[in-house]
């Protein structure tokens, strides 16, 4: 073996491997197995080799070993067609040879990345009869599969079988929890690791830190950030990232930042793009722009995320005007702008109710608009209550084949607004007829390591006649403050008094009542909307935060909205 190992070593380009190739063949150490082996496992995965070049070798062998058929395996699972790995392996299974730890965990790294559950779990079965249940590993390697894909319970039922546990198998599952629909498990995940005296790396705080940003959980977020100080962790740049993606969705955009300027790793193009989309989700439009100047001093090159960062800040700040020369600037830049930044500057214009040049923009395109493009005009068709232009990217979209209950809920409520409810019967007719559904409203409120959701009108919560009681008390204390009821937001052809109990009982609102119960004097309430926050919610929390003197965070649909002393950072402009 070290014959062979000290020639492969030698070797510095596929000329090189061809040329030993050769050697073996006229010497006839080709016909050794372990050779052969070493060689097809050289050429499939060393950068100077060629996996199609290793594949005609090992078709050439009559009856390869199992050494060989890990080896071509091996690299097929790192290709770029990782899915031939597991065909590779049906093959091997039809021919009855021997698998073994090796086989199985070299295709489950092929059936995590091209996410093969059901493959997975026939492997799972196998593994099972092999008797390879002890190999902690292997096992780590199916438990990452199972988490890849989606199949939580799979994954825990794994997790709690297993009698050993490295630092991987514990990242695996927290990883799964924070990137599936289970956030919390992760952080509860985090924290039992810790409580058994497992040391928590750099891959695991990225699971629960993006857990945090999930869930919107910043005094977890604090605790993991803490960790990360006392194990200096936060040497590693990902790990910054995450840290600055974290405190952005959690609300402090301002921590965000002092994590961002306080890194003492080189900041990749990642920080600053990550840094700039916070500043965008939260408004701070003019700081994006200055930022996005000094990357370029620092000699980090923009690319298409960047610019698509900056035009969102832009977009949430109103400033037109540096959107469309930053939108001018990509071609000078080397970036070629795509579907999405060519969106943002129609929803530069049409936040800023410039309908007309927004349609001129769409219509000017060298590409041709998708659907989200259209849908962005009538979202601002809505706002501004410009009904002919509406109309006109209802029928684009109708003509490109969209059926989302969004085109039409948006088309009824430009309707609604002026008070044509024929045409509104017309739309929610159309609606019926193709079994399109409108996406509910809700809310979420975390208490006490909690969540709680709220959809509006909800009476399903243990404690919403208290909750009811406290929406009572708010309403008659922003009363005096001349609060009156936007009912133009209510979309519905009935009584003034009705409209008015319609927006009384929205999502938000049901989840600041509750935090207002359950949480001390003073400290902030932060709240995650699935839709954007209504124009009478955002009035109604405006004084909620001035006469209860809190500081009130909504995370809605497209950024955040951070309540204090009567004012919304947004200013008013979303």
């Amino acid at each position: 073996m070290a014959f062979i190992d000290s020639l492969l070593q030698k070797c510095s380009s596929f000329s090189h491997i061809k040329q030993l190739q050769a050697y073996l063949l006229t010497t006839g150490h080709s016909q050794i197995p372990a050779h052969r082996t070493k060689l097809i496992e050289f050429c499939s995965i060393s950068p100077i080799g060629n996996l199609d070049y290793a594949r005609d070798i090992f078709l050439r062998v009559k009856t390869p070993s199992t050494n060989e058929w890990n080896a071509i395996i091996r690299g097929l699972a790192r290709s770029n067609e990782p899915n031939k790995a597991i065909v590779c392996y049906q093959a091997m299974s039809r021919h009855q040879l021997r698998r073994d730890a090796l086989t199985c965990s070299f295709v489950l790294k092929a059936c995590s990345r091209v996410l093969a559950l059901l493959e997975a779990k026939q492997i799972h079965s196998q593994l099972v009869r092999f008797g390879f249940r002890a190999d902690v590993l292997l096992q780590t390697t199916l438990l990452d599969v199972y988490a890849k894909t989606g199949d939580l319970d799979n994954a825990k039922s794994l997790f709690d079988e297993m009698s050993l546990k490295d630092i991987a198998t514990w990242n695996a599952l927290i990883a799964g929890f924070a990137q599936g629909s289970r956030p919390r498990d992760a952080l509860n995940l985090f924290e039992i690791m810790r409580l058994e005296g497992l040391k928590p790396n750099e891959i695991t705080v990225l699971g629960a830190l993006s857990a945090c940003s999930q869930l919107g959980a910043i005094t977890e977020g604090k605790r993991v950030h803490a960790y990360v100080q006392e194990e200096c962790l936060d040497g590693n740049v990902q790990v910054c990232n995450v840290l600055i993606d974290m405190y952005s969705k959690c609300g402090n955009v301002e921590k965000a930042c002092d994590v961002f300027d306080s890194m003492r790793c080189s900041k990749s193009l990642v920080s600053w793009n990550t840094m700039i989309m916070g500043l965008a989700m939260h408004g701070h439009g003019i700081h994006a722009v200055e930022l996005f100047k000094k990357m370029g001093i620092s000699g980090v090159r923009p690319d298409g995320a960047t610019y698509l960062s900056v035009l969102c800040a832009c977009n949430h700040a109103g400033l037109v005007e540096d959107g469309l020369r930053l939108f001018k600037s990509m071609a000078g830049s080397g970036v070629a702008p795509s579907i999405k930044h060519f969106g943002t500057v129609v929803d530069l214009f049409g936040r800023a109710g410039k309908l007309d040049e927004a349609y001129e923009f769409i219509s000017s395109m060298p590409i041709i608009p998708d659907v989200v493009l259209w849908q962005t005009l009538l979202g601002a068709s809505k706002t501004y209550g410009n009904v002919e232009m509406a109309e006109r990217a209802s029928r684009a979209l109708v003509e490109m084949g969209s059926n989302t209950c969004g085109d039409f809920v948006l088309l009824s409520n430009v309707y609604a607004a002026q008070e044509r409810w024929d045409d509104v019967g017309r739309v929610r007719d159309a609606m019926i007829s193709r079994d399109v559904r409108k996406v509910p409203g809700f809310s979420f409120i975390e208490i006490d390591g909690v969540t709680h959701k709220f959809v509006n009108w909800d009476q399903s919560h243990s404690n919403w006649k208290e909750i009811y009681r406290k929406l009572d008390e708010i309403f008659s204390k922003i009363r005096v403050y001349g609060y009156v009821a936007e009912t133009s937001y209510v979309l519905h052809d009935i009584g003034e008094e009705d409209k008015e109990n319609a927006l009384y009982y929205h999502s938000e609102k049901l989840a600041i009542a509750y935090g207002l119960i359950c949480t001390i004097d003073g400290s902030p309430i932060q709240v995650i909307k699935n839709l954007r926050i209504c124009g009478d919610c955002h009035v109604v929390i405006k004084i909620i935060s001035k006469i209860y003197d809190r500081e009130i965070s909504v995370r809605d649909r497209a950024r955040f909205h951070r309540f204090k002393d009567g004012f919304c950072s947004c200013g008013d402009y979303w």
